[in-house]
């Protein structure tokens, strides 16, 4: 078994326990940081950390882990990173699918069944534990499916999000580097062009199926080709953050058409969002994006987790149920 496929069937076999119910602390390293979208954030060690799985299981006792996208490899560099750069790094997207017989976060329960969103990236120690991690549950979709969905004016389409088209999601065998590189690179050439020019209008898209499907998370919702992209999303984050900026990304994963890129924005909340009125507020915005690229190159797809919560929290307002 090579590295890159034995690092991805390890991880796998990690969070299949965790979804059944493992002991944390055999899964985790003792010195293991896992960030999670809030409420939690930061979380050090196998103590703190268990309190997130338990919570999700207490609410879910019977789940299954449901991965939809599964992919596996080295990470490659970004210049704008300092510190520790880990490597390499196995990404998943998917759901916890069980039945909610108790609340989470404030929540109500349904008694019925639910798919609580949850996409994340880890890497292994030499021992084979989960060393770092960084995990965005999408609890805003869980309370659309709990019918306590905050009034936010979401313009793009409430759904559970499909994995990526023909089945081709997980990709459990050892990671292709030559077509990575090249997926990667369209993908950073893809960022590039989407910081030209102050009108969405005029930005460039060139790198996406006129039909690609965008699948954003819950407070922004799904949407279909450069229209909707533009109309659902690009055109009200970009007036509400017209000074963002990454310091890089803590993931760039790619294997054939798949990739993975994460990492955290930084702006200035300059104009309405979320139906939040502009606060002036220095905020920042933690997100992974998940690509799959056509025969011909073009982004297909593109799943976008986003810490919502988190964001509507530095910006004043809590949109969990009793905020």
């Amino acid at each position: 078994m090579t590295e890159s496929a034995g690092e991805k069937a390890m991880v796998w076999i990690h969070l299949d326990a965790l979804c059944n119910g493992k002991d944390v602390a055999e899964v985790f390293a003792d010195d293991a940081v896992a960030e999670i979208a809030h409420p939690y954030g930061t979380l050090d060690g196998p103590d703190q950390i268990a309190r997130f799985y338990a919570d999700l299981r207490r609410a879910l006792p019977d789940a299954t882990w449901r991965p939809e996208f599964f992919i596996g490899g080295e990470n490659h560099p970004d210049e704008r990173m300092s510190g520790t750069r880990f490597s390499p790094l196995v990404a998943s997207l998917g759901h916890w699918q069980g039945t909610f017989t108790r609340p989470l976060l404030g929540i109500p329960p349904t008694g019925g069944v639910v798919h609580l969103r949850i996409s994340e990236v880890h890497h292994l120690n030499e021992a084979g534990e989960i060393a770092r991690s960084w995990i965005l549950p999408d609890f805003l979709d869980l309370m659309d499916q709990a019918g306590c969905f905050p009034d936010l004016p979401q313009t793009g389409a409430r759904g559970m999000w499909p994995g990526p088209r023909y089945g081709a999601g997980v990709r459990m065998g050892a990671a292709s580097p030559k077509s990575g590189a090249i997926s990667m690179g369209r993908v950073l050439d893809m960022h590039q062009a989407l910081g030209i020019g102050a009108d969405v209008s005029n930005v460039p898209m060139h790198h996406w199926h006129p039909n690609f499907m965008y699948y954003a998370s819950a407070g922004i919702g799904m949407c279909r080709g450069v229209e909707g992209f533009r109309l659902h999303h690009q055109a009200p984050f970009r007036a509400a953050f017209p000074d963002r900026h990454s310091k890089g990304h803590f993931v760039r994963i790619a294997d054939g058409p798949l990739a993975v890129t994460g990492g955290r924005l930084y702006a200035t909340h300059s104009a309405p969002y979320l139906g939040i009125p502009a606060t002036g507020q220095q905020v920042h915005i933690d997100v992974m994006d998940f690509y799959q690229f056509d025969d011909d190159g073009l982004i297909i797809e593109n799943w976008l987790p986003f810490d919502i919560l988190g964001l509507a929290h530095q910006m004043g307002v809590n949109l969990l149920p009793g905020g």
